[in-house]
């Protein structure tokens, strides 16, 4: 899927590096824009260092810079200031510096993938997947803890996701988007229905997974970053690796084996990739949203659809803009705070009907 703005909507438009061939003859024009994408890139990149330090500065209680990088060089754990930041927020920000990467790369993939412009993790039945878990260690084994609730979510939506690829591919043609599109919708019905009966069948259960499933850092420790953290490098790194080839798919399958790409090993890994993704992003913080839909559509707007591009500008900007919703929501109802699942659909859902509205979506 391409989205351009509605004057440069032209076959001219299409990324060199479909092509390896057209990739070498790069142009003049290409060269400019490779020197306008690094640019777009530091941006990124220093958005997101910027969004790593509200997080550590902004809160109930309001820490100046000046303590927040003492506390990050010169830890002193009689000052009051230095232990906020590095036992209650440095954890919260990096499992949110992690789940956002996860989940911004994982609904571009998904996106180019399933050839389906609205894709995000909940279209593959992933939070399906991990919300049943959670119910069933809630409620079967009597666990509490977001350390071992992140195992059973992990679990649940790997599951999940190997399932509905076996529905997908059954008949002729294999797992075609449309199959796995609908699969993963027909899954996620039943899941969701299954949770709601344990839910509301034993209300303790559902008082310890309201509060998972609305989506939140808070309480998030340095354990489970280390817990996810595995999974989630291993499906950056295959996102990477296939970003070339799913240039290719993005024309079509068609046209991706014309020009020598292994359409199903290639859909195979970005599968994979998806799985690792998501599951880790929804395990450690709960299904939260909008942040794999508007990411992608808000990076190729501004760097195009080569997919090499895209992989790291959705990684950066899926990191700052979960920061910023956690941060905002930390400011809204302070001393309280609202939920960062909640302050994404509040956020990401007014950008993504701007997006929608002065950018024009292309079928993949």
């Amino acid at each position: 899927m391409t989205i351009t703005d509605d004057a440069d909507a032209s076959p001219s438009s299409i990324d060199p590096a479909v092509d390896p061939a057209i990739d070498q003859s790069m142009s003049a024009t290409g060269r400019h824009g490779i020197g306008r994408r690094t640019i777009g890139m530091a941006v990124l990149v220093a958005t997101t260092a910027i969004a790593v330090l509200l997080s550590l500065a902004v809160g109930a209680k309001a820490i100046p810079v000046g303590p927040v990088i003492d506390a990050l060089l010169q830890y002193d754990p009689t000052d009051t200031d230095h232990l906020v930041v590095r036992e209650l927020r440095l954890p919260r920000t990096i499992v949110g510096l992690v789940v956002g990467s996860a989940l911004g790369v994982a609904g571009a993939l998904m996106q180019v993938v399933t050839r389906n412009p609205l894709a995000d993790p909940g279209i593959l039945g992933v939070n399906a997947g991990a919300s049943f878990a959670v119910v069933i260690a809630i409620w079967a084994f009597g666990t509490t803890s977001v350390d071992d609730l992140v195992w059973f979510a992990l679990v649940g939506a790997a599951v999940t996701s190997v399932v509905v690829y076996a529905l997908g591919s059954i008949g002729r043609g294999g797992a075609t988007p449309v199959r796995l599109a609908l699969a993963g919708a027909a899954l996620s019905a039943l899941l969701f229905a299954l949770t709601r009966a344990v839910t509301l069948l034993d209300t303790a259960t559902l008082d310890q997974f309201r509060f998972w499933a609305v989506g939140s850092l808070s309480g998030r420790d340095a354990d489970v970053a280390w817990s996810v953290a595995p999974f989630i490098v291993v499906g950056l790194v295959l996102a990477v690796g296939v970003s070339r080839s799913l240039n290719a798919i993005g024309l079509g399958d068609d046209a991706a084996a014309a020009l020598g790409v292994k359409v199903h090993l290639t859909r195979g890994v970005s599968g994979v990739a998806i799985m690792l993704l998501c599951g880790a992003a929804v395990a450690a913080v709960g299904p939260v949203g909008f942040v794999g839909l508007v990411l992608p559509h808000a990076a190729r707007a501004l760097f195009g659809p080569d997919q090499r591009w895209l992989v790291p500008a959705c990684a950066f900007g899926g990191a700052a803009f979960l920061l910023l919703c956690d941060t905002a929501g930390r400011v809204v109802a302070r001393p309280s705070e609202v939920q960062v699942g909640i302050m994404t659909a509040a956020i990401g859902g007014p950008a993504f009907v701007i997006l929608v509205r002065r950018m024009r979506m292309v079928q993949l």
